[in-house]
């Protein structure tokens, strides 16, 4: 913060911090603060939790969710159903959907959305291994992809050009509908507000 001097090592601190989403120079400051207030062995046993998630999480070879075991535990379940498979923009979607427990599908993660002005086109996304995937599933296997991309302009733009290519394919595509606000993301609605928009859900 300007006109306030900080030592070297609790500025690196908060620059670290201030990397976060949503954290500004504010936040940056009361977090590493924090972090210095509480005992040796808590600050340890943070820091090493951060370190073995990083190394422990991987991607699941199917949907590309974020996994401490592959196949990830949805893909792996049998009971799902597999006729249906949910698209959505971040591993943090999948919790989201899952936290409804109104959905017994698939997922498939793109990581990120169709976005020109930031330079993310569709081959930087999951999408090329979500055709692969839809083509290894045989004739009759999926039946359905539900497009629950974020309801955002560069959710909408994604979700169209995925209904485009799907079309072919004749694997009916639908739009996640009622309840989510427009510019809104999934990983902040309620769980009462995602089992709506599921059921809502129409087709494109």
């Amino acid at each position: 913060m300007a006109g306030l001097y900080h030592a070297p090592v609790m500025q690196e601190l908060m620059k670290q911090f201030a990397k976060l989403p949503g954290v500004g120079p504010k936040t940056a400051q009361r977090l590493a603060f924090f972090i210095l207030s509480l005992p040796r062995d808590e600050v340890r046993a943070f820091s090493e939790s951060l370190v073995n998630a990083k190394e422990t999480m991987t991607l699941c070879p199917i949907c590309f969710s974020l996994t401490d075991i592959t196949p990830c535990q949805v893909c792996r379940d049998e009971t799902r159903e597999r006729q249906t498979i949910c698209v959505v923009e971040e591993t943090a979607d999948v919790f989201s959907i899952e936290r409804a427990r109104d959905y017994r599908g698939l997922y498939h993660v793109l990581h990120g959305s169709i976005s020109p002005m930031e330079g993310r086109q569709p081959e930087n996304l999951k999408i090329k291994e979500l055709f692969s995937r839809l083509e290894g599933e045989g004739a009759g296997g999926v039946r359905e992809v539900i497009l629950a991309t974020n309801p955002d302009v560069e959710g909408e733009t994604t979700a169209l050009y995925l209904a485009r290519m799907l079309k072919p394919l004749g694997i009916k595509a639908t739009r996640i509908a009622h309840g989510i606000p427009v510019g809104s993301n999934l990983e902040h609605a309620d769980a009462a507000t995602l089992a709506q928009a599921l059921e809502g859900r129409r087709v494109m």
